[in-house]
């Protein structure tokens, strides 16, 4: 009998709602937002200056840069306790995980460095020269290829993760923020805050495939600033944040063609989608909210107040 009313206790129990994790920058916390209900659930302290954000693959525990506290910050997912501190280099500010789940690759703004550093024995590996300013980090699919963006050197540096070496430096246009890769890792794209564009590589190459610019009606082309983005899962859809222009960019991307813009709240940093996809959820740093977009309509639903300063944004299922 005990063990029937514990299978009934397990069945009757409610899933864990999936929760979109955002980095306050000012507020020194963590907004947790309940996708079910779009409502912030919990407030999770953190160091300085909160920006970058990832899981870990199993989600048990969330990885933050604390920037000005010149840390990475390894908390636990389930209690919002923070566990321990990363040794990471000055002002880190993006960073991406390997695939091994292991290594941690960080772009240090000061320093002019990526730190790569295993978060299991809580060490630096490497610390590689990269250009003036780095920000945006990307790691291919397969892991054989890290990307340092560089906003003073304007550059994508791209990087061997076995002998952690630069093997190439690529020209972007001014003040490059955020890279990903894009179609099974045979592309990467880079955007440029300042020159208003996303450039697209060949990554067997090296070499540009095309540009993306962006004209939003009734804005002056200096507040058109893409920053982050995300692509869809089936990969045909791109979401790019404009910064001060308060609007998302909509792309297709086969043809790397603008079809849309999306008013969302005041300078948009970066964005989440939600598990299935159906949401995405952007993160507005000067309004201090969190827009929600219904993916398919492409329309925003609502407005989430978090903390002040909205930055960084991931997702756990």
């Amino acid at each position: 009998m005990k063990k029937i009313a514990l299978l009934a206790c397990l069945i009757a129990s409610p899933a864990f709602a999936a929760e979109i994790w955002v980095t306050n920058e000012k507020d020194d916390s963590i907004s947790v937002i309940d996708v079910d209900t779009l409502e912030v659930t919990r407030t999770i302290p953190t160091g300085e200056r909160p920006r970058g954000i990832t899981f870990s693959q199993d989600y048990s525990l969330v990885y933050v840069c604390a920037s000005d506290s010149d840390t990475v910050q390894v908390i636990d997912v389930a209690t919002g306790k923070i566990l321990h501190n990363l040794p990471s280099g000055e002002d880190p500010e993006q960073f991406a995980l390997h695939p091994n789940n292991r290594h941690l690759y960080i772009a240090n703004e000061d320093d002019a460095i990526t730190t790569v550093v295993d978060t299991v024995d809580r060490k630096v590996i490497a610390q590689i020269d990269v250009g003036v300013e780095p920000e945006g980090m990307a790691i291919s699919p397969d892991g054989k290829i890290a990307i340092t963006t560089s906003e003073t050197t304007n550059m994508a540096h791209w990087i061997d993760t076995e002998t952690h070496q630069l093997f190439a430096n690529t020209l972007v246009d001014a003040r490059p923020r955020h890279a990903e890769f894009v179609n099974n890792g045979t592309e990467l794209w880079v955007s440029s805050e300042i020159g208003g564009t996303i450039t697209i590589f060949d990554v067997a190459t090296q070499t540009e495939k095309t540009k993306i610019s962006f004209d939003v009606k009734g804005v002056h082309p200096d507040r058109i600033q893409p920053v982050g983005f995300k692509l869809t899962q089936d990969q045909k859809t791109a979401f790019v944040a404009l910064g001060p222009s308060n609007h998302i960019a909509v792309v297709d991307v086969a043809s790397f063609t603008v079809t849309d813009y999306i008013l969302v709240g005041r300078r948009v940093w970066h964005m989440t989608f939600s598990p299935d996809n159906s949401l995405l959820f952007t993160t507005n740093g000067v309004s201090g909210d969190v827009t929600v977009i219904d993916v398919a309509a492409q329309k925003a639903l609502k407005s989430i107040k978090v903390g002040r300063y909205p930055w960084g944004a991931a997702t756990k299922p």
